[in-house]
C-alpha cells in the first residue's frame, strides 16, 4: 500500500528531466514541502528559480508524513527553555505559530484544495507518574503560549489523566498543498526537474556549479533541501543528527472518530488525526518509531499499529500504511540557514525532528530572508552551523557508538548466518570468504545479493523486514530489496553480485 496522500493526486506536473546546461539566480536541491515552499517565496520575489529532484515532486518525506501543521512539538518549550532560555523557546514558538499563519495564507492567496481544516492539537498521558512533566511544560509555557490549556478532556476513545492543547492549529493532504505551490511556480517561469539527480556542488567565481545527471547548473545561490543532506564536507551534517523510522496505518470505522491531532509522551508514542481518504473519514495511528537502521519486524512495527488500531476499534479495518523517517538534530532544534561558513551563499534546511510541516514554511523565510538581505528575527535560534555536542552527549555518544559498529572496517561478528535461512521475501546479511553479502529471496525462491554497504560512508546495511529494504544505521540512508537507492544521504545504487547456488 502507498500513502494516501500520494494515492489522492495525479504524479505532479514538472518541467521534466534536465536536457541541458542551463543557469539560474538560485538553484534548489529537493522538490519536497521545504524545497517547493522556497522556491515559491522566491519566484514571487521574482528571481528565476530552479529546482531538481532525483525522483518526483514530493515522493519522499513529504509524501509519507501525517501531515500535522502545528507548533506543539512535544515538549519541547520545558527543553528549550532550560537549554537554552526562555526567550529562544519563545522565538521558536513564535516561529511556528508564523508558518502556520503563512500555510493558510498561502492557501487563501492561492485558492489551494487541500482539505486544511484548522483543528487543535493535544499531547497527553494516560500514566499517572508522566503529570509532573505536563505540569513542568504548562509552567514554562506560560511565558511562551499563553493560550495553551492544559486539561483531561479530549475525544479519544480513551480517558487521558492530563494533556496540554494547542488551539488554532492545523491538518491538511501535503501533496495537494505542494501541488498549488508548484502551479504557481510553473506558471511563473520557475523550473523544476525531475529525475534529476544532483551529484555534487563546485563554487566558481562568485557562485555555483551544481552538477546534476551529464548536465550543470549555475547559480549565484544554492539552497540544500534534500531531507538529509548528501554532501558530506565542509558541513559535516551527517556527525550532527540521525534518522528515525516511524510507521502509519489508515484506518476505517464505523466509530466515532476524533477531531482534533493528538500524540502522547510515554512511550510506546502513539499519533492520531483524521484524513480523507476517497471522500470518507478515516483514522491515521502513527508511532512504532526506532533509529533507522535497527534490524525491526513487522510485528514491531505495522503489527503494532494494528493491534492499538484493532483494542480502540474493534471493527477497524486497514486502507492505508506507509513508512517514513525523520532527520533529527542532536538539540531538537532543526538546522536553518548557512550551509558552512566556507561555502558563502549556499543555504540548508534539514533535521526537523518529525515536524516537518510548519519548519518547512520557517525554514523557507529564513532563507528567502538571507537571500533578499532582509535579516531574520528567527535565524539565530536555527543557526545550522551551531554544534555543541557537548550539551547532548547521551545522544552524541549513542549515535557513535551505532555508527562506528556499523562501519565495515569495524563491524561485531555476529553469528552466521547462512543462505538457506534466509525466508521467503525477506533478507539478511552472510558471509563468505571472509566477505559479507546481502541476500534477499523473492516469494518464487530466487535470490538477489548485493554489497551490504552503503554508498553514503561504508556502514554496514540492515534488513528491515517491515519494509522489505536495506536500511543504514548509521544516517539513514535507505535501499530496495534490489539494491536501488531510494532515500538518502546516500545518492547510489548498492553494488550487485551474481551468484550461482549449488543444487
Amino acid at each position: 500500500m502507498n500513502s494516501i496522500w500520494l494515492e489522492s493526486v495525479e504524479k505532479i506536473k514538472s518541467s521534466g528531466k534536465i536536457e541541458e546546461d542551463t543557469s539560474a539566480d538560485v538553484c534548489i536541491i529537493g522538490a519536497g514541502m521545504c524545497g517547493i515552499t522556497t522556491a515559491y517565496y522566491l519566484t514571487k520575489k521574482g528571481y528565476n528559480v530552479v529546482v531538481v529532484e532525483k525522483n518526483e515532486i514530493a515522493n519522499g518525506v513529504t509524501g509519507h508524513t501525517t501531515a500535522k501543521i502545528t507548533s506543539q512539538h512535544g515538549l519541547i518549550y520545558h527543553y528549550l527553555s532550560e537549554k537554552y532560555g526562555i526567550n529562544v523557546a519563545r522565538k521558536y514558538f513564535e516561529a511556528n505559530e508564523e508558518g502556520i499563519k503563512n500555510i493558510k495564507e498561502i492557501i487563501k492567496e492561492n485558492g489551494i484544495s487541500c482539505d486544511f481544516e484548522e483543528t487543535n492539537s493535544y499531547i497527553y498521558t494516560t500514566n499517572e507518574s508522566e503529570i509532573e512533566k505536563i505540569n513542568e511544560e504548562m509552567e514554562y509555557l506560560k511565558h511562551v503560549n499563553k493560550d495553551a490549556e492544559k486539561t483531561n478532556e479530549t475525544d479519544l476513545p480513551f480517558k487521558v489523566v492530563s494533556a496540554i492543547k494547542f488551539k488554532n492549529q492545523g491538518q491538511f493532504n501535503p501533496l495537494k498543498y505542494v501541488q498549488g505551490l508548484v502551479n504557481y511556480i510553473l506558471e511563473h517561469k520557475g523550473r523544476i526537474y525531475t529525475n534529476t539527480l544532483c551529484t555534487d556542488v563546485k563554487k566558481e567565481d562568485d557562485g555555483y556549479l551544481v552538477v546534476v545527471n551529464e548536465n550543470k547548473i549555475y547559480a549565484k545561490y544554492v539552497v540544500l533541501c534534500s531531507q538529509y543532506p548528501f554532501l558530506k564536507v565542509p558541513g559535516f551534517y551527517f556527525a550532527k543528527m540521525y534518522q528515525e523510522s516511524s510507521y502509519v496505518l489508515g484506518i476505517k470505522t464505523y466509530e466515532k472518530l476524533p477531531k482534533d491531532m493528538y500524540i502522547n509522551l510515554d512511550a510506546p508514542v502513539y499519533s492520531f488525526r483524521r484524513a480523507k481518504y476517497n471522500g470518507e473519514d478515516i483514522l491515521l495511528i502513527g508511532g512504532a518509531g526506532h533509529k533507522t537502521g535497527q534490524k525491526v519486524t513487522y510485528e514491531e512495527t505495522y503489527g503494532m499499529l494494528e493491534k492499538k488500531a484493532k483494542e480502540l476499534y474493534p471493527d477497524a479495518r486497514v486502507v492505508a500504511k506507509w513508512s517514513t523517517r525523520d532527520a533529527v538534530t542532536l538539540d531538537k532544534i532543526a538546522y536553518i540557514g548557512d550551509y558552512s561558513s566556507l561555502m558563502p551563499n549556499m543555504y540548508v534546511a534539514t533535521g526537523f525532528n518529525k515536524w516537518g510541516m510548519t519548519t518547512s514554511n520557517v525554514a523557507a523565510n529564513i532563507i528567502l530572508d538571507k537571500i533578499t538581505n532582509n535579516g531574520s528575527i528567527y535565524e539565530e535560534v536555527f543557526k545550522a552551523t551551531r554544534f555543541k555536542p557537548i550539551e547532548n552527549k547521551d545522544e552524541m555518544k549513542n549515535m557513535l557508538v551505532d555508527s562506528t559498529k556499523s562501519l565495515l572496517t569495524n563491524r561485531i561478528k555476529e553469528s552466521a548466518l547462512d543462505v538457506d535461512d534466509i525466508k521467503e521475501n525477506s533478507g539478511g546479511v552472510i558471509e563468505r570468504d571472509g566477505e559479507k553479502i546481502g541476500v534477499y529471496k523473492n516469494e518464487d525462491g530466487k535470490y538477489f545479493y548485493v554489497k551490504p554497504v552503503c554508498t553514503h560512508l561504508g556502514c554496514i546495511l540492515e534488513w528491515n523486514d517491515a519494509d522489505k529494504t536495506w536500511d543504514c544505521p548509521c544516517h539513514g540512508s535507505r535501499f530496495d530489496k534490489y539494491g536501488k537507492n531510494l532515500l538518502g544521504p546516500a545518492i547510489e545504487d548498492l553494488e550487485k553480485y551474481e551468484i550461482k547456488e549449488d543444487n
